[in-house]
């Protein structure tokens, strides 16, 4: 039995509680309030707090972890301000690395660098005469150099999306890339990669991920592998498999399909494929994609309704927010649940009459408050592809309004996991009517998110019963200006009353931490 005291808790439940002490015992809240009680008083492990402010663990309801765990390994070109820059950072990292027979970057944007364009084939080989792929910011397109090109398969030189003179892989043609890639990678490198992941994660704050794997990794490894790494991890992950295949995920015994990629309905903003009811404000005849039609999006939801499963689709623009609105009534029509807690994924556009009907459904929204400032997609582009549609861009006071669950994300490795970052966007909205109040930005990443994945009776408050999931910052985010909250620094994380110290040394560690979860102690 601990106790934390001399700290500031913001409970973070619906009618939030400000206290000064917290007792954890077996690692449960078993007490908070402003004094400790007599029944209390013998307990001698104490922790103090020094003032500090005490919220639950943070979340990320949406990231793709395998990959963003891949690329935290690699090269990261988010930073370079120029071609020359970026061929440098791949260099240092072949220089590092003399023994890497091939080089796998994420990050290049046509907004960060002086040539305003993104890379072509022919700029990669001037960097680089071994095997180089460079994954879009928005992690849905690849760029190839010549030496890689020379390796692909003849299969994939035949997908859709496949541009051999630029060489960028779009499409059915970026998974079959980005699959042919990390075929070569060993389970042990990968396990490797979750450890150091989950340790970036970890110092962030963030204790709850729900994090979608089934694409970037032939045979879905990264399911599998994910699946076995919860069991040791430091950290609670929750996990949707990218698939239609319901009877992959029923084999598994898994209760949540879906995420992105194979349960896109549509592209993206950067590429400008995301589905819109009207063109894009610079290109009248493009309305974006729907990347499967209505009865597809049906037929998929159904089986997986029917099979009671969670489901959770991408959808950016309003035409593909509308085509899953539309499934998601017609399937609870099939076969009504009261509490599925079907997801939508982004909800980037979304009118008052979808909001409704989402509301009405029970649909909860995974949303990306990070978007509203990321460098590698500015405001400026957004403008000039969407015109006054800008204003309504992840209205999130719209969706507290019309009674939805919303909870806040990464989309990891797109931009990287901070959830004060997260928080200071949903805050200071560019559109100021669609602003949010902190405490509620609390709530989108500690409360809503374990609403999303189930996990409300255990976790993401700070109320009695619950498992002692904190995170200590350096200041209070409700009494500091709202400009200043991404200067507010994680201390400590503590899961289950655990003060985290970091993750299992090596893959072997992290296999004999989930074997013993899993089968000893049954977690």
């Amino acid at each position: 039995m601990r106790i934390y005291e001399n700290g500031e808790f913001i409970s973070c439940e619906d009618e939030n509680r400000i206290f000064h002490v917290l007792i954890e015992d077996h690692g449960k809240i078993v007490h908070i309030g402003d004094r400790i009680s007599d029944e209390y008083a013998g307990i001698k492990e104490r922790v103090d707090l020094g003032g500090k402010c005490v919220v639950p663990a943070f979340a990320d309801t949406h990231l793709h972890f395998a990959s963003f765990a891949l690329f935290q390994s690699t090269v990261d070109v988010r930073t370079a301000r120029d071609f020359n820059e970026m061929g440098d950072i791949i260099n240092g990292y072949r220089t590092s690395y003399p023994q890497e027979k091939l080089i796998l970057g994420f990050g290049c944007s046509a907004h960060t660098v002086k040539e305003k364009r993104l890379p072509e084939r022919a700029d990669l080989d001037k960097i680089s005469n071994i095997p180089l792929l460079l994954v879009k910011y928005d992690g849905h397109a690849a760029v190839a150099n010549t030496a890689l090109q020379a390796k692909f398969p003849e299969s994939i030189q035949r997908s859709l999306g496949f541009n051999r003179e630029t060489g960028w892989l779009y499409h059915q043609a970026f998974y079959d890339g980005v699959n042919y890639i990390t075929g070569s990678v060993s389970p042990f490198k990968v396990l490797k990669n979750l450890i150091n992941g989950a340790d970036y994660l970890a110092r962030r704050g963030i204790g709850l991920v729900h994090t979608v794997e089934g694409v970037g990794f032939p045979r879905d490894i990264d399911v599998d592998m994910m699946r076995v790494a919860a069991h040791g991890l430091p950290l609670n992950f929750r996990i949707y498999f990218q698939t239609m295949d319901v009877d992959k995920v029923l084999r598994r015994k898994m209760p949540r399909i879906g995420g992105c990629f194979a349960t896109a309905l549509d592209g993206c903003f950067g590429s400008e494929d995301a589905a819109l009811s009207q063109p894009y404000s610079n290109n009248s005849n493009n309305k974006g994609v729907l990347v499967y039609t209505q009865q597809t999006v049906n037929d998929f939801v159904k089986r997986a309704n029917r099979q009671e499963l969670q489901v959770s689709m991408h959808a950016i623009g309003d035409a593909a927010v509308e085509q899953a609105i539309v499934a998601y009534e017609e399937v609870l029509k099939d076969h009504p649940r009261t509490d599925h807690r079907h997801i939508i994924i982004h909800a980037d556009l979304i009118p008052p009459s979808l909001l409704e009907r989402a509301a009405k459904l029970g649909l909860h929204f995974a949303v990306q408050s990070p978007f509203l400032y990321w460098e590698q997609e500015p405001i400026s582009y957004l403008e000039q592809i969407l015109g006054k549609r800008m204003n309504d861009l992840i209205p999130l006071k719209s969706m507290l309004e019309y009674g939805v669950t919303i909870a806040s994300s990464s989309d990891a490795p797109c931009t990287l996991p901070n959830p004060m970052h997260g928080i200071f966007a949903a805050c200071r909205h560019p559109n100021s009517e669609q602003r949010i109040s902190v405490l509620d930005a609390l709530r989108m990443h500690t409360n809503w998110p374990a609403r999303l994945s189930f996990d409300e009776a255990t976790r993401g408050t700070l109320t009695e019963g619950k498992m002692a999931d904190l995170v200590v910052l350096d200041k209070n985010p409700l009494t500091v200006p709202p400009e200043k909250l991404t200067e507010i620094q994680v201390v400590d994380l503590y899961i289950e009353g655990r003060k985290y110290e970091g993750p299992p040394a090596n893959s072997l560690g992290l296999l004999m931490e989930a074997a013993k979860n899993k089968f000893i102690l049954g977690k």
